[in-house]
C-alpha cells in the first residue's frame, strides 16, 4: 500500500511519490525566536517529527530542514524591551526552543538554518526576481514582489486574486505599486540591524527566507512542505510565488498543514487569558503528555486543549509504560524457546494495522489505537505464563518500534533508575529468603513497604507496582 498524503494544493489525498526514489526532501517552517513557544507552535513540531520518523521507518532517507527566523520586527521590538541586541534575543530564545523541543521528544532537524546565515542566498533570489521583472525597488530602498505578475497566485489558498485584493492595503511608509505586493527586502530604519545590498542597507522580508533556505539545502523543488494552517496565506502562498518565478520550477509537490488548537473550545488568545506556553504546561504535567495530546488526533483537525485531555494522556502513557516494564520483567524470566506461531501472526497483524493507519495521511489517532491493541495482545500473552524468550523478544521489538515512530516513552529515565533500585531490593529479599535470613528479608520488606511498593506473584515470578 502506498503512503497517501492530503495535499493542500489539490485538496485531496494523493499517493506519495518522491522526486528521487528512496529519498525525501522535507521542509517545515520553524519559529520566529523572540519568545517561548506556545502549545500551538508545538503541534507542527510534533506532527512533522512523527512524519519524519515514519518515513524513515518505512525506509526513506529523509533530509529535514526546519528554519529559525532570527531577524524580524518582533525580535527587534523584544530586543529593545529587554535592552539586548537582536542576535542576543535570537540566541536566547533558540536555546529556550531547544529545551522545549528536546522535552517534547522532537529530534533535531537535519539542518536548522537561520535567516541571518543565508543573506547571500536571499539576495541572489531577489536579484533573480528583479532581473525577470517580478520584483522592483521602491524609492526608499524596499524591494517588493509584483504579485499580479504571477498568474497562479492564490493556487494554494484557493482564493481568486480579486478576493485577496479586498483585504490588501498599503501601510504607512510603504511604497508599493499595488496593495497586493509584498516585501522581499526592507530598508533599515535608524537603529535597526542591517546588511548591505544593491538596493539598500536593510534586512530580508519574512517570506523570502524560507524560499532561500529551501533552495539552498533541498533544491529548487522539494517533496513536502509543512506548517500550520495559519501559514497557508500569505506566507506559503508568497513562498510559492517568489520561488517558482525565480527558479522556473514547481516549488513543492505536497503541502501538509496541521489544524489549530483551541483552549476549552475557544481560540487560544492572550486577550482571552487562555494562552499557554509549552514551558508553563510542562512544569505542571511534564512534556510527554503534551506530545501525546498533540499527536493523538488527526493532524488536520482542530483539537481542544484542556487539563482533562492532558490527564487522559498521562493515564494512556501509564498503560504504555506498564507494558514496557512488564516486557522488561518478562524478558529476564522467560524460558528459552521459539517464537509462538499464533502470536507471531498477531504481531504481524498489528504491524499491518499500524502501517495502514499511518499510510492514510499520517493517521496517528488510528496508529495509536493499533499500538494499544498490541498492548492488549502482549498483556494476554504475558498473563498466560507460557511466553518463551523469543516470543517476548518479538513482542518487545514491535512495541519499541511503534512507540519510537510515535516518539513516545522517552521521559521517565529518573523513574527507571528508581525502578532499578526496587528490582535490586526485591532480588536481595529473594536471596535472603532462599538463605533463610528472615531478619534481612523482613528489613527489605519493610523498606519496600515504606516506598509504597506492592509485590505480586505472577507466572514469570515476583512482580511489583507502586500503591
Amino acid at each position: 500500500m502506498a503512503i497517501r498524503i492530503y495535499n493542500t494544493m489539490t485538496r485531496q489525498k494523493e499517493d506519495f511519490i518522491p522526486l528521487e526514489p528512496g529519498k525525501v526532501r522535507l521542509y517545515a517552517c520553524g519559529p520566529t525566536v523572540y519568545n517561548f513557544i506556545h502549545i500551538g507552535n508545538a503541534r507542527p513540531l510534533c506532527i512533522f517529527d512523527v512524519l519524519r520518523r515514519y518515513l524513515e521507518w518505512r525506509g526513506f532517507d529523509v533530509t529535514f530542514v526546519q528554519n529559525f527566523t532570527d531577524i524580524d520586527d518582533k525580535i527587534i521590538r523584544r530586543a529593545q524591551e529587554e535592552g539586548l541586541t537582536f542576535d542576543q534575543i535570537a540566541e536566547k530564545y533558540i536555546t529556550e526552543f531547544r529545551i522545549d523541543s528536546d522535552g517534547l521528544g522532537v529530534r533535531p532537524a537535519s539542518v536548522h538554518p537561520r535567516a541571518t546565515e543565508n543573506i547571500d542566498e536571499i539576495q541572489a533570489i531577489i536579484s533573480g526576481l528583479m532581473d525577470k521583472g517580478f520584483a522592483y525597488r521602491s524609492e526608499n530602498g524596499d524591494v517588493y514582489f509584483r504579485t499580479r505578475k504571477f498568474n497562479e497566485y492564490g493556487k494554494l489558498s484557493h482564493q481568486p486574486i480579486d478576493d485577496l485584493e479586498l483585504g490588501a492595503r498599503i501601510a504607512v511608509g510603504e511604497q508599493k505599486e499595488d496593495p497586493l505586493d509584498f516585501a522581499l527586502w526592507k530598508a533599515a530604519k535608524p537603529g535597526e540591524p542591517a546588511w548591505p545590498s544593491p538596493w539598500s542597507d536593510g534586512r530580508p522580508g519574512w517570506h523570502i527566507e524560507c524560499s532561500a533556505m529551501a533552495r539552498r539545502y533541498l533544491g529548487e523543488t522539494i517533496d513536502i512542505h509543512g506548517g500550520g494552517q495559519d501559514l497557508i496565506f500569505p506566507h506559503h502562498e508568497n513562498e510559492i510565488a517568489q520561488s517558482e518565478c525565480c527558479n522556473g520550477a514547481s516549488f513543492a509537490r505536497y503541502w501538509m498543514h496541521n489544524g489549530y488548537i483551541n483552549v476549552n473550545h475557544q481560540k487560544m488568545s492572550k486577550s482571552l487569558g487562555n494562552f499557554f506556553t509549552v514551558r508553563e504546561v510542562a512544569k505542571v504535567y511534564g512534556y510527554e503528555p503534551i506530545r501525546f495530546f498533540l499527536i493523538s488526533s488527526s493532524y488536520r483537525s482542530p483539537i481542544n486543549y484542556s487539563t482533562e485531555v492532558i490527564e487522559q494522556g498521562i493515564a494512556a502513557l501509564d498503560r504504555l509504560y506498564n507494558c514496557k516494564n512488564a516486557l522488561t520483567f518478562a524478558a529476564d524470566k522467560a524460558p528459552a524457546g521459539a517464537l509462538d506461531a499464533a502470536f507471531a501472526e498477531k504481531l504481524n497483524g498489528r504491524r499491518a494495522q499500524f502501517i495502514e493507519a499511518m499510510d492514510d495521511d499520517l493517521n496517528t489517532a488510528d496508529g495509536i489505537a493499533a499500538l494499544f491493541e498490541l498492548v492488549k495482545d502482549i498483556n494476554r500473552m504475558l498473563a498466560d505464563g507460557n511466553a518463551t524468550a523469543d516470543t517476548v523478544k518479538a513482542a518487545t521489538d514491535l512495541f519499541n518500534e511503534l512507540t519510537d515512530v510515535l516518539g513516545l516513552l522517552y521521559s521517565r529515565k529518573e523513574e527507571q533508575q528508581a525502578d532499578d533500585e526496587i528490582e535490586a531490593l526485591i532480588e536481595a529479599r529473594t536471596i535472603a529468603r532462599q538463605e533463610k535470613n528472615w531478619a534481612e528479608a523482613d528489613r527489605i520488606r519493610d523498606l519496600l513497604k515504606e516506598k509504597n511498593i506492592i509485590l505480586e506473584d505472577t507466572p514469570q515470578g515476583i512482580k511489583w507496582h507502586r500503591g
